[in-house]
Parts: C-alpha cells; structure tokens; sequence
C-alpha cells in the first residue's frame, strides 16, 4: 500500500543542483509574495525567538566537587548556576 503523503518521483532529467536559467531568475520573488497571493499564512520561522539581550559565552575552570554538585541536580544545571552567580553578583530578575 502506497503511503498518502509520498511525493511524485522527479522526471529523468531533473538535477537539484543545476544552476538556475535567466528565466527562473527573473521569476524569482519574495516568499512573502508567493503565500499572499494563494492566501496562505507565511510560515512561522522555528527556533527561539531573537533575545534583545543574548549570553556571553565564557570558558572558566571550576573545582570538580563544585561541577559535580550542580550536575548531581539534573538537567538545567547550568541555569540554576547562572542564577546563583547573579544573585551574588545583587542582579535580581
């Protein structure tokens, strides 16, 4: 039994990797166009969101007993010790 979803095999001669024509070129607009004009919503883009304010990332070496003690905690490790280091450093969130 054929699966619903399965695509049409590419005629013979098809190649992924072909440079586009003049033609094509000229075709070519903005996806924003393309969903308007068939009255599709634009996908949403996936991922997070773009943060205002990103994380720096720092390379530091920790005493293994202290690595262990937050490791020992679970997943979200390094959050939990994100937080500690701002509370120390009076950066209430």
């Amino acid at each position: 039994m054929a699966s619903r979803n399965a695509k049409p095999k590419p005629p013979p001669n098809y190649d992924p990797a072909a440079p586009l024509t003049d033609e094509e070129i000229t075709r070519l607009r903005p996806a924003r166009e393309f969903f308007a004009e068939r009255g599709i919503p634009m996908p949403r883009p996936v991922g997070r969101p773009r943060q205002n304010k990103t994380k720096v990332r720092v390379t530091m070496r920790l005493d293994p007993d202290v690595l262990d003690y937050f490791r020992s905690q679970g997943p979200g490790w390094q959050t939990r010790m994100g937080k500690i280091l701002a509370e120390a450093a009076g950066k209430k969130d």
